[in-house]
């Protein structure tokens, strides 16, 4: 089980506020003990505690949309992932093999 922890809609996102999501985020990383990633936008400040399960290695979020720049960060599996690849995002690249990696550009 992950955790995602969020300040969003904010008309600045400082230092404060990230420390802030951090802080909050450490309090849950008994859920997601394998990873701890953050991302900061101008606006918004989002983390993530991943329990490893599809793409141990290098599966990490919040994922980033390269193109759109949507951010993601998710709780759950995708099962069907590899059948959503080779049918529906031929087109689409990925820098991981995160099953969830694929909600990106389904989005």
């Amino acid at each position: 089980m992950c955790s995602i922890t969020a300040l969003l809609g904010l008309d600045q996102s400082t230092e404060t506020h990230r420390d802030a999501v951090i802080h909050a985020s450490s309090k849950q990383h008994h859920r997601g003990p394998d990873w701890s990633g953050v991302v900061q936008t101008p606006t918004a400040v989002l983390s993530h505690e991943r329990l490893a399960i599809v793409d141990v290695a290098s599966g990490s979020q919040p994922l980033r949309d390269p193109i759109h720049g949507n951010l993601l960060a998710v709780n759950g599996e995708i099962y069907n992932h590899r059948a959503l690849k080779r049918t529906r995002l031929r087109e689409a690249s990925f820098a991981t093999e995160s099953d969830c990696e694929v909600i990106l550009p389904l989005y």
